[in-house]
């Protein structure tokens, strides 16, 4: 019978180095090989650390101009998935892989249609493209559109049937006022006739003689103005070509500019005599549109990074969703995205500051500035806790800044993996809202060393076991984490695990793992590297576990349930008392 925890505690917490997780360091390669990389454009020099490149595929030929690197009409963009596939969007349209080899990558389509980020997203048989460019067509033309008001433009959600991935086929354009900058997928489990796409729109207002009811006018004086608001499209699934609005929720009513940095004194410029004034929406300060928006239906809510706010928004009823926080913060300047932590009980916000297209990551820069900020749930409130920033100083040739990411299922942590433009990708751990690490990350040299040429990772997910990177200028890369001492082979293996059908970065899905022993070794081998509890006890722990999972039939019920009891038993002693819980729930799922 193993000593109980309360009895090791009493003498194993006065030992020296026996507890106190706070006091491990975070070792990173010192000098970071991040620093000095050799430019190039498919020669740029490449360096790891805790990850290793499984391949690199260049874009198709029709979205790749060899003549003009970070060519502005190519860039990729977003990316989504569905079973071995994954769409990538590009300003002149989207393509498509296969992901089924994952060292060999296959285009299945590749699909020219101009509008501007064609940010994506997927269900089904159905592909979901924001077109914003005033210069888009409805029929994908190369001629752009030439007439101030015209039938042609298309600006808002294109809908494309996918269920013959090499002919895909345009369904409907749902036009918006305010075009599509991004879009989120947001499914309903009360409602599965439907989906339904939340509108991100940061363009201009068109003519109402384009698209009847688009008003420019302030909501006070126009209450049906099309500022200050999204759009939130209903899609029948059986028949998207009736997608339609539904509902256009002035989720940011009430609230005055918030206070944000600017350039750094560096960068400012003196606007020249007689330049007109930056536009502006006369009378009101407040945010006019929300650059991403994050859905979490598990938990009801969503998180809209939003002109100057984070906004907390309760989507439980998915047409109308209603603002119950905004979070400003002097240090953020562009709201750009947001990812929840797994139960939900923290948001972080990053911050494209700069807007993607400059260098942001240079030593002279503000760690707080171009960062995330990482806020933890207080009822409806945001409390903020801390900021975090990939820590290795690029050029002023790179654009670098805080981008998209995802969280790595890994159990009992929040981890995840994010893309930093030409600051490359880089993965941490904000398990701690006080004090996030990073644990890994890949990097390339620039694009051209003597001016910002544009390039580097737009986004970087993780999906079903491996990470793509969406590059704008050099195309789809994949990586694989490799075990070290911040991530063990159990938690890499718990983590690929959880598995998804299909995967929108901006629906947030909730990562639920399997009854199965690495699920419960990754919790062990997490207390182990916090050195939180007595090495005895541990050690006991994980030799039941050991001796449960090679006996067979009944003797292995009785060995796990012995094993949940005392953990139930020791938990509340523990200074691990969370992990311990969840160990012992993994334990009882494995008995049952």
């Amino acid at each position: 019978m193993q000593t109980p925890l309360r009895s090791l505690l009493g003498a194993a917490l006065l030992i020296a180095g026996s507890t106190a997780a706070s006091t491990n360091v975070h070792a990173q390669p010192t000098p970071d090989p991040r620093v000095g990389l050799k430019a190039g454009w498919f020669d740029a020099e490449e360096t790891a650390w805790n990850i290793k490149l499984v391949s690199t595929t260049k874009p198709s030929e029709s979205f790749l101009n060899m003549s003009t690197p970070g060519d502005a009409r190519l860039k990729n963009s977003d990316l989504a998935f569905s079973g071995n596939l994954v769409f990538q969007g590009n300003y002149s349209g989207w393509q498509v892989w296969d992901i089924g080899n994952p060292r060999k990558l296959k285009l299945r389509a590749a699909f020219v249609c101009p509008g501007s980020q064609s940010d994506v997203t997927v269900f089904g048989n159905l592909l979901f493209v924001s077109a914003e460019a005033v210069s888009g067509r409805v029929d994908c033309g190369l001629g752009g559109v030439q007439d101030e008001v015209s039938k042609d433009r298309a600006r808002g959600i294109r809908i494309i049937d996918i269920s013959d991935i090499e002919h895909p086929r345009t369904i409907t354009t749902v036009q918006t006022c305010r075009g599509s900058h991004t879009n989120t997928l947001v499914t309903d489990p009360k409602d599965p006739e439907n989906v339904y796409i939340y509108v991100s729109g940061s363009a201009g207002v068109r003519s109402n003689q384009e698209l009847a009811g688009c008003s420019a006018t302030n909501p006070d004086i126009d209450p049906n103005s099309s500022l200050f608001r999204i759009e939130v499209i209903q899609v029948p699934v059986k028949n998207p070509a009736a997608a339609a609005i539904v509902s256009s929720p002035r989720i940011f009513e009430g609230l005055t500019e918030a206070t944000r940095h600017g350039d750094a004194a560096a960068d400012r410029r003196e606007r020249p005599a007689g330049a007109p004034a930056r536009p502006s929406v006369a009378g009101r300060g407040g945010p006019t549109q929300c650059h991403d928006i994050t859905a979490y239906p598990a938990v009801g809510l969503a998180g809209g990074a939003c002109s100057g706010y984070g906004i907390l928004l309760d989507i439980r009823d998915i047409k109308n969703p209603k603002r119950i926080y905004a979070a400003s913060d002097t240090n953020m300047s562009a709201w750009h995205s947001a990812t929840f932590s797994n139960d939900g009980s923290k948001v972080l916000f990053s911050d494209e500051w700069g807007g993607g297209s400059s260098p942001r990551c240079r030593a002279t820069d503000k760690k707080e500035w171009g960062a995330d900020a990482i806020f933890v749930r207080n009822g409806d409130k945001l409390d903020f806790k801390s900021y975090f920033k990939m820590p290795a100083p690029q050029t002023s040739q790179e654009n670098c800044v805080a981008h998209n990411g995802s969280l790595i299922p890994i159990p009992g942590r929040e981890v995840m993996v994010q893309s930093w433009y030409q600051g490359g990708i880089n993965v941490f751990d904000w398990t701690d809202p006080y004090r996030a690490y990073e644990i890994a990350f890949f990097d390339r040299g620039p694009m051209d060393f003597t001016a910002l040429v544009g390039g580097g990772h737009w986004s970087a997910y993780w999906y079903n076991g491996l990470i793509y990177g969406s590059e704008i200028s050099r195309g789809l890369d994949v990586w694989e984490l490799t075990p070290s001492e911040h991530i063990s082979r159990n938690e890499l293996d718990a983590a690929k695990l959880v598995k998804y059908s299909y995967f929108n970065a901006q629906e947030q899905p909730q990562a639920v793992w399997p009854a199965a022993f690495v699920v419960a070794r990754a919790y062990t081998d997490q207390m182990a590297r916090n050195s939180a509890v007595p090495k005895a006890w541990l050690d006991g722990v994980v030799a039941q576990l050991a001796s449960a999972e090679k006996a067979k039939g009944d003797k292995r019920v009785t060995a796990l349930n012995a094993l949940a009891t005392q953990l139930d038993n020791d938990a509340a002693a523990s200074p691990e008392a969370e992990r311990v819980t969840a160990l012992s729930a993994v334990v009882k799922a494995l008995a049952k």
